[in-house]
């Protein structure tokens, strides 16, 4: 028997990434579990350039983006843009999935909302993590941003790495097969899991494997996170081949 989920997206309109990596996730997953099937499905929020005030005036499209995605009946939405939750204020992720479940279900489409912000905090939880580094392409006082949210979810950012790449474009055409000597620059020696990418607009998963083998140590990105969390509310198992620890099967 062929079961078929919806799989809808919150997207920023410059991002060029979670369209390319949570399909090719899920897609994967298929030579595993052939009778999942998957369609992908979007609604757009204005952003050109990653800066707070951007951030703000995108986050109040979202609204709109996940009644418009309810009319699909969707069986999950993700909220992809980890900043601009983390940008609102700390623990916002849960406010937002609060809100938008609740227009989905108001709509009649009863689906649940997953913020990659809120997803990467799971994870880390999940993986039973206490120290992480990680590597982000915002400008420093984004990334720092980013850096006290995470710290205030109960984590010890040891390390991080700010690319200061400001147009959101530019941020979906970084090279993902950079990722590995950028990770060398960090101080990962006594740290849990190394966030490849806290963010979902830049391309991280073709670099997963291999930082994994480099640093000897568990690695997620927003994008995984998502995914896990998306396959967790749809009762799916939440295994990946070549997506790293957490889609491992190990959680």
């Amino acid at each position: 028997m062929t079961n078929l989920y919806r799989i809808g997206q919150i997207v920023p309109s410059s991002n060029t990434t979670m369209e390319t990596e949570i399909p090719a996730m899920l897609m994967a997953r298929q030579a595993i579990f052939p009778e999942d099937r998957f369609t992908f499905h979007s609604s757009r929020m204005r952003m050109k350039k990653v800066v707070k005030e951007e951030l703000a005036a995108m986050d109040a499209e979202s609204d709109r983006c996940a009644v418009e995605l309810s009319d699909a009946r969707v069986d999950v939405l993700g909220y992809a843009c980890l900043v601009a939750i983390m940008a609102m204020g700390i623990g916002y992720h849960r406010v937002s999935e609060k809100r938008l479940t609740s227009h989905t279900k108001e709509n009649g489409g009863n689906a649940p909302v997953i913020t990659s912000a809120g997803a990467l905090v799971d994870a880390l939880h999940i993986m039973k993590a206490k120290r992480i580094a990680l590597v982000a392409p915002y400008m420093k006082p984004l990334t720092q941003l980013v850096v006290d949210y995470i710290s205030e979810e109960g984590f010890e950012v040891s390390d991080h790495i700010a690319l200061e790449i400001a147009d959101n474009l530019d941020v979906g055409r970084h090279d993902f097969n950079k990722l590995p000597d950028i990770v060398a620059k960090l101080d990962y020696s006594d740290v849990d899991v190394i966030v490849l990418s806290a963010c979902v607009q830049m391309p991280s998963l073709g670099a997963i494997a291999k930082v994994e083998a480099l640093t000897g140590k568990p690695v997620v990105t927003a994008a995984v996170a998502t995914t896990y969390a998306m396959l967790k509310s749809l009762n799916l198992e939440t295994v990946v081949p070549g997506a790293g620890a957490l889609l491992s099967g190990a959680y």
